[in-house]
């Protein structure tokens, strides 16, 4: 194998070079990783981790389901029907795929163990500070999705409750939105945000797994078992146009974004081998593939053209077995939320230390003022822009743009720049096409995000 030499100085803005001192991101309780010291990384790739081969793919596989499910039969109908959904997933899943065991060698080469530390490793100090502020956006982003889903399931569940249709003039001030969703977020979101650490996230984990199973379960036996009052709209058979089709791409990457938390998985494996890598990641994709197309397809043709960005709030409120599926939602998203919150603040806590050029190893009392601070500024913010941003489909487009530079553009850079490090005098066939293959990921990410950013701005100006 070529000598690869990574880009690692990251000793700028004054910070410490012992990656132990850095933000570390998703980092579960569930994956048992040790910190590896200098050189410790082995040209076998053998590690000190102990998740089995089996464990990482449920580990991935936890990562990438989600409430992003929810969205994806509004994807198919984006699509323009169940052919172009298909076909666009299974097209995406090869870059998808071949983004997370990039990272894995990159992280390999560069011995580094988190996301972002293996983008600043391997393309230096100006990409790795994009990377980090990017990852900041978009669990902030995704923090906002979390709250309006919240909404939206506890409005379909009080109309239950309340026997009354939701959103009925006259309704008692405590079954208003804004209230409800404002209670939830101060009694539940708040108080978990605000602990330093989240050993809480293997239950989160579970809550995660048992909803999501769940939720698709339900969506597929109503649709072969349909309610009367249910009525499907127009199926479409054809994208109106290609542009509609791209449309639908954001909500795909942000369903299965996995990647930023794929590198401390791979580097708590028995065997950390980028071939072994390999397999673990396709299985994984292809379990949320089923997950994601019984969900997409089923709810698509359930309800047609009329689906909901949020296909549980296509079925009745009536529903006692959706009813339980949006609970678990409501539950999973609680325990969620925190956690997302803490990836973010991790991010913004280590640039703020390099900015600065303070020590980790500071005052407890500082640490714990600035942590409050950050939490109460995150939380507030995210629940001011959930109450004033409704729809989630919104949202979810510009969340899945940012998704896109996770999967597509920092793996591309990672690829382009390892390859630019090999010390061959001499460059293989492989070697272009492996760079060729990097511009690409890097021209297809800025493209989804470009058009996602676009839509944002000028779709609701022109509106």
């Amino acid at each position: 194998m070529a000598q690869v030499s990574i880009n690692s100085d990251l000793g700028e803005w004054g910070s410490s070079t012992d990656s132990g001192e850095r933000a570390r991101l998703l980092q579960s309780p569930c994956v048992d990783t040790a910190p590896k010291s200098e050189g410790e990384a082995s040209p076998e790739g053998l590690g000190t981790g102990t998740t089995s081969t089996i464990g990482a793919i449920f580990i991935v596989v936890n990562a990438c389901l989600g409430a992003g499910l929810l969205n994806f039969p509004a994807a198919f109908s984006t699509a323009g029907g169940v052919a172009a959904g298909v076909a666009l997933q299974m097209g995406m899943l090869v870059f998808i795929i071949s983004g997370l065991v990039i990272l894995a060698y990159c992280s390999q080469a560069s011995n580094e163990r988190t996301y972002q530390e293996v983008v600043w490793a391997v393309c230096g100090k100006l990409t790795g500070v994009l990377c980090e502020v990017t990852i900041a956006v978009y669990t902030f982003g995704t923090c906002i999705a979390f709250l309006i889903i919240i909404g939206d399931q506890q409005d379909k569940i009080i109309a239950v409750m309340a026997k009354e249709p939701e959103g009925a003039s006259g309704s008692p001030w405590y079954t208003d939105r804004k209230f409800t969703i404002s209670l939830t977020a101060f009694l539940f979101i708040l108080p978990l945000s605000i602990p330093r650490e989240i050993g809480f996230q293997k239950y989160a984990s579970f809550l995660s797994v048992v909803g999501t199973w769940y939720v698709t379960a339900i969506i597929i036996i109503k649709y072969i078992w349909p309610d009367k009052e249910m009525t499907p709209g127009d199926i479409l058979t054809r994208p109106a146009s290609w542009v509609a089709v791209f449309n639908a791409m954001p909500t795909i990457c942000f369903g299965f974004q996995c990647h930023v938390s794929s590198v401390p998985v791979f580097n708590s494996m028995w065997r950390p081998k980028v071939k072994t890598w390999g397999g673990v990641v396709t299985a994984a994709m292809v379990i949320a593939l089923a997950v994601y197309m019984g969900t997409g397809i089923c709810g698509f043709l359930t309800f047609g053209a009329a689906v909901d960005p949020d296909v549980l709030l296509s079925y009745p409120s009536e529903d006692m077995a959706v009813a339980v599926a949006r609970a678990f939602i409501i539950l999973s998203v609680l325990t969620s939320y925190p956690i997302l919150h803490f990836c973010g603040r991790a991010v913004v806590e280590g640039l703020w230390l390099r900015y600065q050029g303070m020590p980790v190893e500071e005052d407890v009392g500082r640490e714990r003022r600035r942590r409050l601070l950050q939490t109460l500024v995150w939380f507030l913010l995210t629940l001011l822009l959930a109450l004033f941003i409704p729809d989630i489909g919104k949202v979810i487009s510009v969340i899945g743009g940012l998704a896109a530079c996770f999967i597509f553009v920092f793996p591309g850079l990672c690829l382009i720049q390892a390859k630019l490090s090999e010390m061959e005098e001499v460059k293989p066939a492989s070697w272009w096409a492996l760079v060729s293959y990097g511009v690409l990921l890097v021209t297809l990410g800025a493209f989804i995000f470009g058009q996602t950013t676009a839509n944002a701005i000028f779709v609701d100006l022109l509106a």
